[in-house]
């Protein structure tokens, strides 16, 4: 025996290092795919500064052209106006050099004042003989210094290091987490955050390899980000973060253990009526028993359903066989869920197909009769929803109903504060209280649900809600009104 521990070992070593030996040979062949991609990118980001500085350069190009081609046309309309101007003095010169050759005194009077009027009005005396631009293109000229300085200063992208998550400012509420983190130094590079988050059972990382994967958020832009709709069935949350930019992601953050703690139970389908069909977290009211009935004759063939008012219907020879001392029999259409509660504050909801007939919500007691019905006995508290005839709303407890004068919300939420020695049932979408029972429990209580014709969806892994936290510290510190209903033990 000892020799064969001896060689398992080593085989499992022998497995190890073969193990070890194809990560190795992988991890260099993904060395080498890695750095191609990486001079492949690289080359990519040079022909792109390339392409940008070639577009530079003929836009600037182009900019010296137009400059040169405006001096040059202004120049040129400048040496126009001169060659004009000069052409016309030269001919009030030869007219003037002419003038002199006349020998009538009276003519060169009137010559010499012609010559007068044309020379004061003459063109030549009104030009600017200076350029109107200058030759000068230094102020179309570039100064690449500290461009070349910081082109040469380019690097490897750096690592972002990993962020620093704020415990303090993280918040588990309402089946939803924010949480905070910060940079431990300034980064001007980082273009998104990486959140990661896993369910576990341990204060701290999961102890087994591979029992719980991590969940990914990518993309996000800001230090903060919130969680929500998620369902608490595991106890903690580990939580972690990283920073990206363009092109690496940095290491991950230190991660964090947060408390998700809520209350989470199935449906105990050993503890149903034969008449329904129990799946987890869901109950259908199934008129064959499972097993299927001869189609009933008659006028009663033409109800939908198959079935008799549940204060008429009988039980079947095979759901009576089928039934045992611990499912409930009779007319109790009821099932419990799995888990008690012994202690504490916790929360669940329910919701009713639109088409349900007749369902009850509610608590009771370990090991009720089997035909016994919630809140008809002094061991069991419910709501209770009769949509046969006519809808009615009511609270029961010991066989006593209050008839609740407010509309049927589509979900309810059921609050049960066992040590305090309440339970509350409201709207759970508005959080309005629909009722609350005062009483000292005595035993551990479990989930109860009643279903005639119509299935309930159970939703466990719920928080207290943080609007019935404070309609509850409101009501006790208002007194609270008690139910006539209740049974204070």
């Amino acid at each position: 025996e000892t020799l064969q521990r001896i060689v398992s070992t080593l085989v499992n070593k022998n497995d190890e290092i073969h193990n070890f030996i194809d990560m190795l040979n992988h991890t260099i062949s993904n060395v080498q795919v890695n750095s191609s991609n990486a001079i492949s990118e690289l080359d990519e980001e040079f022909d792109g500064l390339y392409s940008v500085l070639h577009e530079m350069k003929g836009s600037m190009a182009n900019t010296i052209q137009q400059e040169e081609a405006r001096k040059i046309q202004a120049l040129q309309d400048q040496l126009s106006q001169c060659s004009r101007a000069l052409e016309s003095s030269e001919e009030l010169l030869e007219l003037a050099v002419q003038s002199l050759d006349i020998k009538n005194p009276v003519e060169l009077l009137e010559a010499s004042r012609q010559i007068k009027d044309s020379v004061t009005v003459a063109s030549a005396f009104r030009l600017s003989l200076k350029p109107k631009v200058s030759d000068s293109m230094t102020h179309m000229m570039v100064d690449f210094a500290l461009e070349k300085r910081m082109l040469q200063a380019v690097k490897f992208l750096p690592v972002p290091k990993a962020p620093e998550i704020d415990v303090a400012a993280c918040l588990v509420a309402d089946n939803c987490i924010t949480i905070s983190w910060r940079m431990p130094e300034e980064d001007s590079r980082i273009d998104h955050f990486v959140l990661e988050y896993r369910k576990t059972n341990f204060d701290g990382l999961p102890r087994l390899k591979g029992e719980q994967h991590w969940e990914l958020v990518d993309y996000i832009k800001a230090t903060q980000y919130t969680l929500s709709g998620l369902k608490f069935d595991t106890k903690y949350m580990n939580l972690r973060v990283q920073a990206c930019n363009k092109a690496v992601a940095g290491e991950y953050s230190d991660p964090v253990t947060l408390e998700t703690k809520a209350f989470v139970f199935s449906l105990d389908s050993t503890s149903s009526h034969p008449n329904l069909k129990v799946e987890d977290t869901y109950v259908e009211w199934d008129p064959t028993g499972g097993k299927g009935q001869e189609k009933i004759k008659g006028k009663e063939n033409k109800n939908r359903s198959n079935t008799a008012s549940p204060k008429r219907s009988t039980n079947s020879p095979r759901a009576s066989a089928r039934g045992s001392r611990d499912r409930f029999a009779g007319e109790s259409y009821t099932v419990l869920g799995d888990t008690a509660v012994e202690s504490g504050q916790h929360y669940w909801e329910v919701r009713a197909q639109k088409d349900c007939k007749s369902y009850s919500v509610g608590v009771t007691y370990r090991n009720p009769g089997k035909f016994d019905q919630l809140g008809k006995t002094n061991s069991s508290w419910c709501i209770h929803i009769n949509n046969w005839l006519q809808t009615t709303f009511s609270a029961k407890h010991n066989n006593k109903a209050k008839t609740l004068d407010i509309p049927v919300p589509d979900r309810i939420g059921v609050y049960c504060d066992f040590d305090g020695g309440q339970l509350s049932f409201y709207n759970a979408n508005s959080k309005a209280l629909l009722h609350t029972f005062r009483t000292k429990f005595t035993q551990p209580l479990l989930p109860g649900f009643m279903i005639w014709c119509g299935g309930l969806t159970v939703t466990t892994g719920l928080q207290v809600p943080s609007a019935v936290k404070t309609l509850q510290k409101s009501e006790n510190g208002l007194g609270g009104s008690t139910s006539s209903l209740n049974n204070v033990a």
